[in-house]
């Protein structure tokens, strides 16, 4: 009898579907698909991240892939309820590969699969050392002369860059280094991460004082250690500093501070980079097989460069060097900018009692943290969510399963219903002159941030100062700086004491282009944005993040970053790709990316 419940649909589906692929029949497997329909693959059929929009490119990754990928085993993931909600069925499941084991979620919509994720969790006979494989670290037994494991970790941190050479150099440790640098370190892959500054957790200390993280902690985590129980929703950035520098240590992990990498050009002969880097006033010479960029996207200040900046008589610099309001009490800032950075800026100086002035030189779109947290990252990451059983890597797995071409149609009621929520928030923000957008098609703060990174603030406060006046708000363009202020287009001159350019930062390919050269950036290309379109993300579609977590146009070079949960969640990705370059697995790359702009 026909077993029509969510769980006999979903395993009908799903065994029909590994029937056809481990069969190598592509046509059977299609036929298992809805019309519109989308395969998300995170490394295991493509050794890419890479989404198939339609049936026709499902073929063709197919025709290329499913003979090296030898899939086999997809089986429901026992304990995981398959749900139906509004006719669509979900269901997780867990497969293999000829190298490797994985677990993907399917959703089926009138039958055939609508969205398919499937997703590289595990090399074969390289799994991380965990369960029954834990490390032993006690030496049991008997035998002269035999190091302690301090001295294990002394003789590799001498070893490690000179007698001997790391497989990968991570250059930044930040996050998105540190968490990648575990996984690597897991996986037995020899590995430096240099870092320019005096301290791990550096790149957060230095910033201005009252920075503090705008995702919540459920968002946030680091692999392996999350942070612990009583830990606050916001992260202070001097508190997250002093954890990531706990990370480092208690996960071993070869961290060079006070580093700084000066050049790097890759030898095709030797397959190898040669990176040389200034150890604490010392030239050292690394030969890593990998180079990965993880300099983060707010690495790379954008600072104007407007008429008259040379005489301004004050104090000016970009939002990143900005030190704090404390010395500014009574003075006249102005605050050039209107994301992230100007309002918590903005915010601080009105509190040091400074006069406070922002000119908004383009719409943002603005939306209360409460808010966010209530609707928006609630289902998945929550108090609310951890005790429904959402783990964060279930979290992480869900939020990867939406099809980027997807997800902005599922923002925008979202949005909507956010407008609706705050309607007297934004009604008041308008009426004190503030330009507002909710992205160009209304699908709010996320669609921003994964295709331009910028144009938004999470309101913890200083949109009320605004709307209540307290924070001045001028909108128009900067035609130059004068000897005591700066002149918009409308004509109004503002004066100050203390200019704050918050003007955003470049792609990260520019970081490429310091340490190796403009030719190599330009062949790697514009990095961040999916090619939708919209304002800073020009066309063609992409389909995914441009050249992040995954092989670029320049052998060996990778770039690693984003927010605290991607770049958890994908470190995990590049560690695998990493992982198996280093033991010679053959990792044929499906759908290269294109270069369509450059940066």
């Amino acid at each position: 009898m026909l077993d029509t419940t969510p769980e006999g649909r979903a395993a009908a589906a799903l065994q029909a579907l590994g029937d056809a692929l481990e069969g190598g029949d592509i046509d059977a497997a299609l036929a298992r698909f809805a019309t519109d329909c989308y395969w998300r693959d995170l490394v295991s059929f493509t050794w890419n991240l890479r989404t198939m929009e339609g049936k026709a490119q499902i073929r063709d990754m197919l025709e290329s892939c499913l003979a090296d990928t030898a899939p086999a085993g997809f089986a429901l993931l026992p304990g995981e309820p398959v749900t139906e909600e509004e006719g669509i069925v979900t269901a997780w499941f867990s497969f293999e590969t000829g190298v490797a084991r994985g677990s993907g979620i399917l959703r089926l919509n009138d039958g055939g699969i609508w969205t398919l994720l499937t997703t590289m969790a595990e090399l074969k006979g390289h799994e991380e050392p965990q369960g029954f494989a834990r490390p032993l670290g006690a030496k049991h037994g008997q035998g002269r002369h035999r190091p302690s494991w301090k001295e294990e970790r002394e003789a590799e941190a001498r070893s490690l860059g000179y007698s001997t050479q790391p497989y990968v150099v991570i250059v930044g440790g930040g996050q998105g280094g540190i968490g990648l640098g575990a996984r690597l370190r897991q996986l037995g892959v020899p590995t430096i991460i240099v870092e320019k500054n005096a301290r791990a957790g550096d790149s957060w200390r230095n910033r201005y004082k009252s920075l503090c993280l705008h995702d919540p902690v459920w968002y946030d985590h680091m692999p392996y250690l999350p942070f612990p129980p009583t830990w606050p929703v916001f992260s202070p950035k001097d508190k997250l500093g002093d954890w990531l520098e706990m990370y480092v240590k208690v996960m071993e992990l070869t961290y060079w501070t006070g580093t700084a990498a000066r050049s790097a050009r890759y030898d095709a002969a030797a397959k190898e980079w040669l990176l040389t880097v200034d150890r604490d006033g010392e030239e050292v010479v690394l030969r890593p097989k990998h180079l990965v960029l993880a300099t983060g996207m707010s690495a790379k200040p954008n600072l104007p460069d407007f008429p008259g900046m040379d005489r301004f008589r004050g104090d000016q610099h970009h939002s990143s060097q900005h030190p704090g309001p404390d010395s500014w009490a009574g003075k006249r800032a102005v605050i050039v900018g209107s994301n992230n950075s100007a309002h918590d800026i903005a915010a601080a100086l009105w509190e040091a009692e400074a006069e406070v002035t922002m000119v908004q030189r383009s719409s943002t779109h603005v939306a209360r943290s409460e808010t966010l947290m209530d609707l928006a990252m609630g289902p998945l990451y929550s108090e609310q969510a951890v005790r429904d059983g959402i783990t964060t890597d279930k979290a992480d797995l869900i939020f990867a399963s939406i099809p980027y071409r997807l997800m902005a149609g599922f923002q925008i009621p979202l949005y909507e219903q956010i407008r609706e929520h705050d309607r007297s928030f934004y009604e008041g923000l308008e009426r004190a002159g503030f330009w507002l957008d909710f992205g160009d098609d209304g699908s709010g703060l996320m669609m921003k941030y994964l295709r331009r990174g910028s144009g938004y603030y999470i309101d913890v406060g200083a949109s009320q100062l605004i709307i209540d006046g307290e924070i001045a708000l001028r909108r128009g363009q900067v035609t130059e700086v004068t000897e005591d202020g700066l002149r918009l287009d409308t004509g109004e001159e503002l004066p100050a004491d203390l200019i704050v350019y918050a003007t955003g930062y470049g792609s990260m390919n520019g970081w490429a282009a310091d340490l190796i050269s403009q030719e190599v950036a330009d062949r790697v290309g514009k990095v961040w944005g999916l090619g939708s379109g919209t304002t800073k993300d020009p066309g063609p579609w992409e389909g995914e993040p441009r050249n992040m977590w995954k092989p670029t146009q320049v052998e060996a070079l990778w770039f690693h970053g984003g927010n605290l949960h991607q770049s958890r969640h994908y470190s995990q990705c590049l560690a695998l790709q990493l992982k198996a370059r280093m033991e010679g697995i053959p990792t044929p790359v499906y759908g290269l990316q294109e270069v369509h702009h450059k940066g």
